[in-house]
């Protein structure tokens, strides 16, 4: 339910995994719940994660192409907005070699990489780490850190819940979203 997962999301333990990581309060603005099996299998390219949830279109420098998803406008965020945001992924199953775990390209979070060229440069010059995860363990992420994901191999599950915090500090409250 949404009440849960906001209950989860504003969890001191999380919030304070958060704090630790960035210097500073966090808060949660948004959650998104992976579940891969082999009958819900996908294949995640390699990307950073640069759009955000705003209270409605804004022409701020850096800030665009915008789109609306299930009513919320999302826009392409600059680098400045982006190092501000922490992704705690918690695993409501194991993510081991078969069943589709994240992998990231080590070293990739430092900046938007807008160029296809360098971007393709970054994916070949690192090998991928996968994220290998007992249940109930969480790793804390960039948003700009290159990753990506496989295939399930095996019909068992790999459920995530994907939360996504941000400093209170850095919030503008006429256009960053902050509910989840």
């Amino acid at each position: 339910s949404v009440k849960a997962v906001s209950l989860l999301a504003g969890d001191s333990r999380l919030t304070g995994i958060a704090a630790e990581i960035m210097g500073c309060v966090m808060i949660p603005f948004k959650a998104t719940l992976f579940e891969k099996t082999g009958k819900a299998n996908w294949l995640v390219a390699f990307h950073q994660d640069t759009a955000l949830p705003l209270c409605r279109p804004t022409d701020r420098d850096g800030w665009g192409p915008h789109s609306v998803k299930e009513g919320i406008v999302f826009a392409h965020a600059p680098t400045r907005a982006l190092i501000r945001i922490l992704a705690l992924r918690v695993h409501l199953d194991a993510s081991d070699e078969d069943n589709g775990p994240l992998r990231v390209i080590p070293s990739t979070h430092h900046g938007r990489i807008r160029d296809e060229d360098e971007f393709a440069h970054a994916v070949r010059l690192k090998p991928a780490v996968k994220c290998l995860v007992e249940k109930g363990g969480v790793i804390a992420m960039s948003p700009l850190i290159i990753h990506a994901s496989s295939k399930s191999a095996k019909d068992h599950p790999r459920r995530v819940l994907h939360i996504e915090y941000t400093s209170t500090m850095e919030i503008d409250p006429d256009v960053f979203l902050t509910t989840a």
